[in-house]
């Protein structure tokens, strides 16, 4: 059965977290944080939480590059440890100081978003990963 679900030819946790990075970061990217950095680029009158005291316009420029563009370098495999901190940070705000006084069900949408870039930031990007092939001597990456 593991032969028939996993080939010798690939690794099966390096599949699954380039599936967890591709997955995550585009759900965030176009989900969330692309409507933020076109709200911020839109002009007008600015209505974003201020979580932190920068200021209604900060927040949502940090919340908004934070969530497309971080998020996209995740997909890529790029820096991900590093990217994944500013994630981690952006959803524990939300979680736990934006939506801190409100009931659990509406935190749990960040929480979501919160332990598979925590997951990420523990386990990094896999083989399947600009990471992997700026980090590694051999450059093979599909052996």
């Amino acid at each position: 059965m593991k032969k028939l679900l996993c080939p010798k030819t690939y690794n099966c946790v390096d599949l699954g977290l380039l599936f967890l990075r591709v997955s995550i970061g585009l759900m965030m990217a176009f989900s969330h944080g692309l409507g933020k950095v076109q709200k911020y680029f839109a002009g007008g009158e600015i209505k974003f939480p201020d979580p932190i005291g920068v200021g209604a316009s900060a927040s949502l420029f940090m919340a908004g590059f934070t969530e497309f563009f971080l998020a996209l370098l995740l997909v890529l495999g790029f820096a991900t440890r590093i990217v994944t901190i500013p994630l981690v940070i952006t959803m524990f705000v939300a979680a736990f100081v934006v939506h801190g006084a409100d009931p659990f069900a509406k935190k749990e949408f960040a929480l979501l978003y919160l332990v598979p870039f925590i997951a990420i930031f523990f386990t990094g990007p896999g083989k399947y990963s600009l990471d992997a092939i700026f980090c590694k001597k051999d450059k093979n990456i599909f052996r």
